[in-house]
């Protein structure tokens, strides 16, 4: 038996697509369905390792847990990850096979489209139900002749199509209407439904809104989702969600929020601890000076952000952070930015340069060699506090160095100075022992949280939500069967 598609397509970029995908995920999944999740092509610079050493977008290795299956490069055939000048890391079926300008990638989109039918096929193969994220908006009807992401691909897969709208960023029908409007008229005829995602109040005050759209557009009303409360407990996907308030009296942790900021759900899990404060600083803003930690997170394009960094005077703040008594911490591109310089030779993140770092670690860092994109466990070297994590970074980094944490095949990972530290590794504070050592080590205090099955829980609870408020036996009766061949 072929499995069934359908596709979620958003009016425009966050409007919910890929929560709204998790939740259906799961619910299916809850009622004994095989669901794989799809996306694509997705621009992010929060990914996730797969067990075969690829890299998806974060947001479809959580719908891949939605499901209750292992993230699989298929699911995210097409990943763009932003850089500096030279544009995006174009990253295909879990590898990178180059960079590209937007112009530029315009051109080598049809040539991807192989790849993602092939993606799909092989996750149908294995599915009763594939449910597909479109990406940014389906009306973008300039970037239509090329398309691999919403139309384009629903057109080439046979994949029907739901739109969903946002009614919390305001002018809802006219974003659905709009789209009907623009859109060309067979493109529109794959939208079998809407939802309207979001809402806050009295549903009742909006039946008019929706029978509006319905009579407008044509299409089929299929669900008023109520605001997900519960929303920040899940890993976001999108720098420009990250909060700058700050949350109350607890021990305050200040994140670098720098431009190229990459793998930012590493501090989801700080975040929930209720005697944490976590603040993401934003470039012109200044350190806390009652900060007790200081985190230089991931970076797509660590030079780049090195110089964003010093331009902003934090550099100047970090120093003073530590006469202060405050702890530093770096992770991956954070991490090469602690020690003594950053080369890059070769070019690969933009033109061929050599920095001085901040000097606070006794290493050094070339930026060459393959990717390296590896699930990962061990312990800390001198408390011996296990953890789990993986690492995706391209970069070679020596020194002589007192060692941060010690891998399970016995190497060293990282450095440790004093109040100083860094390290490659991702997913360390989602770690519970590890969220637990280092809370305790800047003199705060960790909370009974188990991260991972929080998540889980969220999960389950978003799945109720969903199947509360959306049609979810209409959207199987709307799915289409599709070959998996794609």
């Amino acid at each position: 038996m072929s499995a069934r598609a359908l596709m979620i397509q958003g009016t425009g970029s966050d409007v919910g697509k890929s929560m709204i995908v998790a939740g259906l995920a799961r619910a299916f999944t809850r009622r004994g369905l095989r669901v794989r999740p799809f996306k694509p092509q997705n621009m992010s610079n929060n990914a996730a390792v797969t067990a075969d050493g690829g890299e998806i977008g974060r947001a479809q290795a959580l719908q891949a847990r939605a499901a209750g299956v292992a993230p699989s490069v298929h699911m995210n055939p097409v990943l763009l990850k932003p850089q500096s000048e030279i544009g995006s890391q174009v990253v295909v079926q879990g590898r990178v096979v180059g960079t590209a300008k937007a112009r530029d990638y315009q051109a080598m989109k049809p040539g991807l489209m192989g790849a993602v039918l092939e993606s799909f096929g092989k996750l149908a193969a294995e599915a009763d139900l594939v449910l597909v994220e479109g990406a940014g908006s389906a009306s973008e009807v300039n970037l239509r002749a090329s398309d691999i992401a919403n139309m384009g691909f629903a057109r080439a897969a046979n994949v029907p199509v739901i739109l969903l709208g946002d009614i919390d960023r305001g002018g809802v029908i006219a974003s659905l209407v709009g789209t009907k409007a623009v859109i060309d008229p067979d493109d529109a005829a794959m939208i079998v439904g809407f939802i309207v995602n979001r809402f806050r109040g009295d549903p009742s005050l909006f039946d008019d809104g929706m029978k509006t759209i319905a009579r407008h557009t044509g299409w089929r009303s299929l669900g008023l989702v109520p605001y997900f409360e519960d929303a920040h407990r899940l890993p976001a996907e999108d720098a420009l969600g990250l909060s700058t308030e700050r949350r109350g009296s607890g021990v305050k942790i200040a994140v670098l929020a720098y431009p190229r900021i990459a793998n930012f759900d590493d501090f989801d899990p700080l975040r929930l601890e209720t005697s944490v404060d976590v603040m993401f600083i934003r470039p012109g803003e200044p350190i806390p000076g009652d900060a007790a930690l200081v985190i230089l997170p991931g970076s797509k394009a660590t030079i780049a952000d090195l110089a964003a960094l010093r331009a902003t005077g934090w550099d100047i703040d970090l120093r003073a952070h530590l006469r202060r008594g405050g702890h530093v911490l770096g992770i991956c591109g954070g991490y090469q930015m602690l020690g003594h310089s950053v080369a890059d030779p070769h070019g690969i993140e933009g033109p061929p340069s050599k920095v001085e770092g901040l000097g606070l670690l006794d290493i050094e860092t070339v930026l060459e060699g393959d990717k390296v994109l590896v699930e990962i466990a061990g312990e800390t070297a001198a408390e011996r506090v296990p953890f789990k994590g993986y690492e995706m970074h391209i970069g070679r980094t020596t020194g002589d160095v007192v060692p941060l944490l010690r891998l399970g095949d016995g190497h060293d990972e990282g450095a440790v100075s004093g109040r100083v530290a860094g390290c490659y590794i991702h997913g360390l504070l989602a770690d519970d022992r590890q969220r637990k050592h280092w809370l305790q080590r800047i003199g705060g205090e960790a909370s009974s949280l188990a991260y991972e099955a929080d998540v889980d829980a969220t999960l389950d609870k978003l799945a109720a939500h969903i199947e509360l408020h959306i049609d979810c036996d209409a959207l199987l009766t709307l799915a289409r069967q599709v070959s998996p061949a794609g």
